[in-house]
């Protein structure tokens, strides 16, 4: 699955004395999650001026190339606290410098610094109040509406006018907001996005010299040397200051609870690393269910006794570990399989890899993956991938594996047929253009454009299924690209052309 994009990351830090370097490594263990711009945002006292500022620095490109100078983190990005971002976009233009996160505004509260991964649903209707009282905007990002409804509360205490803000919003928002004293982490009521908390301990033990983090996924805990505490819960906020460090404690604020909890289901799917632990369980144990309930749902095709196993190869990298479960179950249901490395992927690949004018589908795939000649010639493949969205990559790869020999092709896939646009902060294609609806949802149909033998996918139930089994802890899960089951009322009439604005 290749037609979905990445949405952001997020990463904040408290009480560490090389916060930005920290933050760095954060972003750079999220950087799957948006490839567009990073930035970074501290705050530290300046004794010139008497008081607290926040030196930024963002800009487009990849978290090497942004802070490819180390002098950033020694003559400007200073402090012992501070956000970062990782931005793909999924309301905003892409090519406006002013949608580049973090935000930084002073107001007369101080100074104020957001970074946020989703979409907020109801921003049209936000965003039009503000321009009916006269209201400027720098940028056409939903994000930059939560600065303006916190500046613009008529609560007295700051934690009220941000509490005041977001009960206002609706869609997905996991937020990390920098203020002059605090770091504060919340995420949206239905908890669509992940957000967790690490601690960072000191090499003293004592409590008060202790870093506290948080971020998008628990791998950029592992790089920073940070231990998973826990999630931010659904609808809470949570606001770590030097008081609490000390204390071991922090304030904790809930939302109101309408539509209950429904968590991104696609973030186990595809989005999250195998190595995060996210709404409270590992991915890569999800990923391993899911791809054990496929075997149930769509097992390998059967071949006769005196012929070679079918080989299963993963499309990588994002379906490795559901092919491994998938073949391991095959093998407990007495099935004749082999797990085979049969498509190579170039992690190297750059995004201006190809020239102007040679942007066909056909290279942009063949620059990424490579097929296994040696493995895949006479023998029966069974690929598997995450998910089918458009279609038009899976049908390159299929292509490029019976070129490569392959005597039969079959596609297996670790989800159920995608059906329905998000409106929860993921980049999906129109409705019209997703392949389940092409064809109506005839599996046949589907299976003959892609040019395969049989197509099978993981049902919703077998899903929901997996999940559950997986991480019983947690309840209430969004599926609606899958079911069409909306847990937030949507806008359906709104494009994601962000120009509309």
């Amino acid at each position: 699955m290749r037609d979905i994009r990445e949405y952001c990351g997020i990463f904040g830090i408290m009480n560490s004395q090389d916060a930005a370097h920290k933050i760095y490594m954060g972003l750079h263990a999220l950087q799957h999650r948006g490839q567009e711009s990073a930035g970074i945002v501290t705050s530290v006292f300046d004794e010139t001026r008497g008081k607290k500022v926040m030196p930024v620095h963002r800009e487009p490109g990849l978290v090497l190339d942004v802070f490819k100078d180390p002098t950033v983190f020694d003559t400007k990005l200073l402090g012992n606290a501070g956000i970062g971002h990782n931005r793909y976009s999924t309301s905003g233009a892409a090519d406006n410098h002013a949608n580049i996160q973090p935000f930084l505004v002073h107001y007369r509260d101080g100074n104020l610094a957001l970074a946020h991964n989703g979409n907020i649903s109801n921003a049209r209707e936000i965003r039009r109040s503000f321009i009916e009282r006269g209201t400027l905007f720098q940028s056409t990002s939903d994000s930059e509406l939560v600065l303006h409804l916190i500046a613009q509360s008529t609560r007295r205490k700051q934690i009220d006018k941000i509490t005041d803000a977001v009960s206002q919003l609706e869609g997905a928002f996991s937020l990390v907001i920098l203020t002059d004293e605090a770091l504060i982490a919340l995420r949206d009521p239905n908890g669509f996005r992940p957000l967790a908390i690490g601690r960072i301990p000191s090499g003293t033990g004592n409590r008060a010299e202790e870093a506290w983090c948080v971020a998008s996924e628990t791998c950029a805990f592992d790089l920073v040397g940070a231990e998973y505490v826990r999630d931010v819960e659904p609808g809470e906020m949570i606001v770590i200051d030097q008081k609490g460090i000390e204390r071991g404690s922090f304030e904790s604020y809930q939302l109101a609870r309408n539509n209950g909890v429904s968590q991104c289901i696609f973030e186990y799917i595809y989005f999250s690393r195998p190595d995060s632990k996210i709404f409270g369980e590992m991915v890569d144990k999800v990923r391993r269910k899911m791809g054990k309930q496929l075997a149930h749902d769509a097992p390998v095709p059967e071949v006769g006794e005196d012929e070679a196993k079918p080989i299963v190869i993963s499309v990588p990298d994002s379906s490795n570990t559901a092919t491994l479960g998938y073949v391991s179950e095959c093998k407990k249901l007495g099935q004749r399989a082999r797990y085979e490395i049969g498509l190579i992927r170039n992690h190297y690949v750059g995004r201006t890899f190809i020239s102007p004018g040679q942007q066909s589908r056909e290279q942009r795939v063949r620059s990424k993956f490579n097929t296994v000649e040696g493995v895949l010639k006479d023998r029966v493949v069974v690929m598997v991938d995450d998910s089918i969205v458009r279609g038009t990559t899976a049908r390159q790869l299929i292509k490029m594996v019976r070129e490569a020999g392959a005597r039969e092709v079959h596609f297996r896939v670790a989800s159920p047929p995608v059906v329905s646009p998000c409106f929860y902060g993921m980049d999906f294609p129109t409705q019209e253009e997703l392949l389940a609806n092409q064809h109506e949802g005839d599996v046949d149909a589907m299976a003959a454009w892609l040019g395969v033998d049989s197509l099978g996918y993981l049902s919703v139930e077998g899903m929901r299924n997996a999940v559950s089994a997986a991480n019983t802890g947690q309840h209430g899960y969004c599926d609606a690209c899958f079911s069409r089951n909306y847990p937030v009322p949507v806008d359906m009439t709104v494009s994601k052309d962000e120009n509309e604005w």
